[in-house]
């Protein structure tokens, strides 16, 4: 009899962590979910995909290196999903010691821990299309230099080397995915596509009558969140550890992903959106679209919704 796999998801009550558990679920895996506080974390997500009562959920604090070795003991997984830290680019500019800390410190602290207690697990890091800065406008592959404009990219391309680093060294099992945006109902509303969709409905219903946004005039790779944990966990299952771009490569401006959305819901968005310079970053990225031929090559993994089809999925699943 095939021996049951049990995966370790850190960060597994947001989008990412709770997408990915009901995928391993799914495919017969024994999950096991952290989040800082276990206790006191609505795991709201979890309840949304009805899977919380399918996931054990613990409490560790990936800042804390004792914190990380007691679970790895305890549960002694065949594969380490890292999702967890400081998740918002804004936010980053706002509390640039505790994104690097939550996202390099604690990435550090999960390889230290593989590599002393068991060098055969498989580890997954979540990194960022941010790491990039600007892409050439034929998307950027695994070889396209890192040039990060903002705490949050510095500390997802300080994390990313951390991984290189211990892959190279110390002979682990060990990659990241460089994700390009990717969208769900379970995404919060602070992520201006959410913020966008969320509006639109309520303007839609007569609760609302404006939307308040900052640069709409930026462009990115948008695709759809389940698509892309199916390829998070086709990295794991390659048989050398390997990093990988995962994006849809059709780049979009955010105003048209705007025009969409209020179309959709049959109106106009120039009666109803207003420009807040005070919403724009300190440093922003203009253009960003990933290519992902060699996750298509390698892992048979390939996009389907992006575009129009993302909007209208977005929408549909907000407004039930």
């Amino acid at each position: 009899m095939k021996k049951q796999k049990t995966a370790l998801i850190c960060g597994i009550s947001g989008q990412d962590g709770a997408l990915l558990a009901k995928l391993l679920i799914n495919k017969g895996y024994r999950v096991i979910g952290s989040s800082r506080d276990a206790q006191f974390n609505s795991f709201n997500n979890l309840i949304l995909l009805n899977i919380i009562d399918s996931v054990e959920l613990i409490s560790i604090s990936l800042n804390d290196f004792r914190s990380v070795v007691q679970a790895l003991n305890r549960f002694r997984p065949d594969e380490v999903y890292n999702l967890a830290g400081q998740s918002s680019v804004s936010l980053s500019f706002e509390q640039p010691v505790e994104t690097m800390e939550s996202i390099g410190l604690g990435t550090l602290n999960l390889l230290e821990a593989i590599r002393f207690i068991d060098p055969s697990i498989r580890f997954y890091n979540a990194s960022s299309s941010e790491c990039y800065g600007n892409t050439p406008p034929d998307g950027a592959t695994e070889s396209t230099p890192f040039k990060p404009r903002s705490p949050y990219a510095v500390a997802k391309a300080t994390a990313f080397w951390q991984v290189a680093n211990y892959r190279d060294s110390y002979n682990l099992h060990a990659c990241s995915g460089i994700l390009f945006n990717h969208e769900s109902a379970l995404r919060p509303r602070r992520f201006v596509t959410q913020k966008i969709i969320h509006t639109a409905i309520e303007i839609y219903k007569g609760s609302r009558s404006k939307l308040l946004l900052g640069n709409i005039d930026t462009k990115r790779d948008w695709g759809w969140a389940p698509e892309f944990v199916e390829a998070i966990w086709l990295m794991l299952q390659n048989k050398d550890p390997e990093d990988f771009v995962i994006a849809t490569g059709h780049e979009m401006e955010l105003r048209d992903f705007l025009s969409m959305a209020f179309s959709h819901l049959g109106l106009d968005w120039n009666r109803h959106v207003e420009i807040d310079d005070s919403l724009t970053r300190p440093s922003d990225i203009s253009f960003s679209k990933g290519n992902a031929l060699l996750a298509q090559q390698k892992l048979g993994w390939k996009p389907y919704i992006f575009g129009q089809k993302l909007v209208q999925e977005m929408i549909d699943c907000a407004i039930k």
